[in-house]
């Protein structure tokens, strides 16, 4: 049989019982999602989905990545898309592209000529279901890098300590990616805030090892060449041991062990005068 014929008797089949296929279809999909869509939403993506296949059908093919397909594939698209978003698994969101030869198997397995449409319908449907998986695969990349991006905001914050001084409180591992938005965030927060002076506090970073370091010296160049100088806190007992094992050298950036050392040695470097009040303050 050729596959123009074959498509003329599914599109006969589909507009004959369309009404038919599609309630099964729309009842197999509105199943397997347990409830969080609801059945009318379900079924205005089914009836459009349905639709642009007897559309496909008329041009003939049974390709599904022929043109004749791209109206499928954009609305396969948007409900894949919908899906990751919503948090459904793979197999969730092509059940809604493979149920469809559930409800047409026992309607075109019964004889020769029949099985034979119901065998290139599936292969059709395989295609549309694949392409769903991969758009489904690839908007949910999208979305875990997009989170992936707040999380490394959020935990990358600075803050204004003083006028004229800025802090950098870090919190977790150091890498490559995380140390270029804390070098970018600093810089602009330097420009924005007009200070000269920027304390980066690695009270909250695990361990220190060379890679972090150079991270480190990193963010402090970049600080300098915007005419800012820059006080490393943080530095634990732990911390200072592992960093002379490894050798790694500081050269002439400051470094103290708590935040308040580093405040104090900014406002004074930055030629901020303590009232007897402050003073007192800062020795509690």
């Amino acid at each position: 049989m050729a596959g123009g014929n074959v498509a003329e008797r599914l599109i006969d089949l589909l507009s004959v019982r369309g009404e038919d296929l599609g309630r099964d279809w729309e009842e197999k999909v509105t199943g397997s999602l347990g409830g969080r869509v609801s059945r009318a939403e379900v079924r205005g993506e089914l009836r459009e989905i349905y639709a642009a296949l007897v559309t496909g059908l008329g041009g003939g093919s049974l390709d599904g990545h022929a043109d004749a397909y791209a109206e499928v594939r954009a609305l396969l698209t948007e409900l894949s898309r919908n899906r990751a978003r919503q948090g459904f698994t793979p197999t969730e969101t092509a059940v809604s592209v493979f149920a469809l030869k559930e409800v047409l198997e026992p309607v075109l397995s019964g004889r020769n000529a029949d099985l034979q449409a119901y065998l290139k319908f599936s292969r059709l449907l395989d295609t549309l279901g694949l392409f769903t998986i991969e758009v489904y695969s690839s908007t949910r990349e999208e979305l875990i890098a997009a989170q992936s991006e707040q999380l490394m905001e959020l935990s990358t914050p600075v803050v204004k300590l003083w006028d004229g001084v800025i802090g950098v409180p870090l919190v977790g591992t150091l890498d490559s990616a995380r140390t270029q938005v804390v070098m970018e965030k600093m810089l602009q927060a330097l420009v924005d805030t007009g200070s000269e002076q920027a304390i980066i506090d690695i009270t909250g970073v695990p361990a220190v090892d060379t890679e972090v370091a150079q991270h480190l010296l990193k963010t402090v160049v970049a600080a300098r060449l915007m005419g800012a100088e820059c006080t490393i806190s943080g530095i634990r007992p732990q911390i200072a041991q592992t960093i002379v094992a490894l050798g790694i050298q500081f050269g002439d950036i400051v470094t103290k062990a708590t935040l308040a050392d580093a405040l104090k040695h900014a406002l004074r470097h930055s030629g901020t005068a303590f009232t007897g009040t402050a003073a007192r303050a800062g020795r509690k």
